[in-house]
């Protein structure tokens, strides 16, 4: 009888672990090495140091994201389509940072317009079979934040 409540206790500590460490049946997602960490999208919110959103009024944005045509005139370049891409680059960093796409933004989180041209805070060429433009664009401000001048606009 005693081993039963062991194993009863156990099993719903087992299940809360395997969900606090992520996703159920979850894929890789979308994740880049800045500097000496990596960043990586979750959809686990409570999970995720940093809070992006997305709008499609300019108006509403705190950060333009900018799509190019090209990777040299971008500040961030996503092309994963050759042979040898290190696989799991991201994965075997334990400490990534995690950052989320909120639905309904904070005050305090950086909303972002994607805008296929005019003046922008980051510029982002992306060919990939993984990655959206919108994945490499919360990846960007995610990692960097917004942009200092927005900021001080917004205090």
């Amino acid at each position: 009888m005693l081993r039963f409540k062991v194993l009863a206790s156990a099993i719903p500590l087992a299940i809360v672990a395997f969900f606090a460490r992520g996703e159920l049946f979850a894929a890789s997602r979308p994740c880049i090495a800045v500097a000496d960490r990596s960043v990586q999208l979750t959809s686990l919110f409570w999970q995720a140091e940093r809070h992006v959103a997305f709008t499609d009024d300019p108006a509403l944005a705190t950060v333009r994201v900018l799509i190019t045509e090209n990777a040299e005139s971008a500040d961030f370049a996503v092309i994963d389509d050759i042979d040898n891409a290190e696989a799991g680059g991201c994965q075997t960093n334990p400490s990534a940072q995690l950052v989320s796409i909120s639905a309904s933004p904070a005050a305090s989180e950086p909303v972002i317009y994607l805008a296929a041209e005019g003046p922008a805070d980051y510029r982002i060429f992306v060919h990939s079979n993984t990655f959206s433009a919108r994945d490499a664009a919360a990846l960007i401000v995610g990692a960097r934040g917004e942009p200092a001048r927005v900021r001080a606009a917004s205090l």
